[in-house]
């Protein structure tokens, strides 16, 4: 698969296209709004062609368009993608609400492209081991997820930005989201609390509790004002499991796991993984057979409505069902 990459994004040029590498496809193109930027770009990582906008980009010998714009960018060009006939890898979040996120599912079904979100750590092998760990433990009695790290520099930066979707809940905070939802389960309802440090019109910090019919609790915290953190625990009747870091674990570094059952304590460790390559091979692999994928639109819908649900309780102070 020839992968076209829509900005010259930090996520993109330090983490997908080394994970592409690693695979048997290719990043064939990339463009910016900047053709200098672009070509400067192309030429630092061996990307054939660049070009200097996007339209450009979505006529070029790609099969493939991986979309890690501002988060308020992301609807637009994965429609205009599809349009053009090519599946879509989305950055996360898929878009700024879920009532986009369902017109742009919609969309790439009524066009027949493969639309996949791109949320990277459930591609690592710590994370089914998880996943497989729960099914055999007792039921869950509490949980807490947190992801955060101090974003410093440039005021302008777009996850400060309103108009872009900016906030730490949807840069980062979508992670502990996402991760409570799929080992734990979607929420009855949450409430949440944020805080503007920067008096920029997002929340730079957000805690939030999610609440389940059974009586378990989870929490969550995400925040751009504090040393980087991100680690999950899940508490069941009968043990407990813990993973951190818990999403950005470096191509190079090995990953580790804890957990205790029955007063057993156990730490298995899991050789250096590149997630975003396994992540590339799962979607390269969806597009050629028409599979759905792990983290596909109905899952970032999914997780969307959650996250739109914290946002109406953190501005409300009530309970919320997403």
């Amino acid at each position: 698969m020839r992968f076209g990459i829509l900005s010259t994004a930090h996520i993109a040029l330090d983490a997908f296209v080394p994970g592409v590498a690693r695979t048997e496809h290719d990043v064939a193109a990339i463009a910016s709004r900047d053709a200098e930027r672009a070509a400067d770009a192309a030429a630092a990582h061996d990307i054939p062609d660049s070009y200097g906008n996007y339209e450009a980009l979505l006529d070029a010998d790609v099969d493939a368009v991986y979309n890690p714009l501002p988060n308020g960018l992301h609807a637009e060009w994965t429609r205009r993608a599809a349009d053009a006939g090519l599946p879509v890898l989305c950055e996360k979040p898929l878009t700024r609400d879920a009532h986009e996120a369902r017109d742009v599912i919609e969309h790439c079904a009524d066009r027949g492209v493969t639309l996949m979100e791109a949320f990277m750590y459930r591609y690592h092998p710590r994370t089914e081991r998880v996943r497989a760990l729960l099914a055999d433990m007792g039921d869950v009695v509490s949980a807490s997820a947190t992801f955060g790290f101090p974003l410093r520099g440039s005021p302008d930066d777009v996850r400060l930005d309103p108009g872009l979707a900016g906030g730490s809940l949807m840069d980062v905070g979508c992670y502990p989201v996402n991760a409570l939802r799929t080992l734990v389960g979607d929420p009855d309802a949450v409430t949440a609390t944020t805080f503007d440090s920067r008096d920029c019109g997002v929340d730079t910090r957000l805690a939030g509790t999610f609440e389940y019919a059974g009586g378990a609790r989870a929490t969550l915290r995400c925040w751009f004002d504090a040393p980087e953190h991100q680690r999950y625990r899940i508490e069941t009747t009968d043990g407990w499991i813990e993973a951190s870091p818990a999403f950005n674990v470096a191509a190079d570094a090995p990953a580790e796991l804890r957990y205790a059952v029955d007063g057993r304590t156990v730490t298995e460790s899991f050789e250096p993984v590149d997630q975003y390559a396994r992540e590339a091979e799962h979607f390269a692999d969806c597009v050629e057979s028409g599979m759905t994928p792990r983290t596909s639109g109905e899952d970032a819908l999914a997780n969307m409505r959650v996250i739109d649900a914290l946002y109406e309780a953190a501005a409300t102070g009530e309970r919320v069902a997403p």
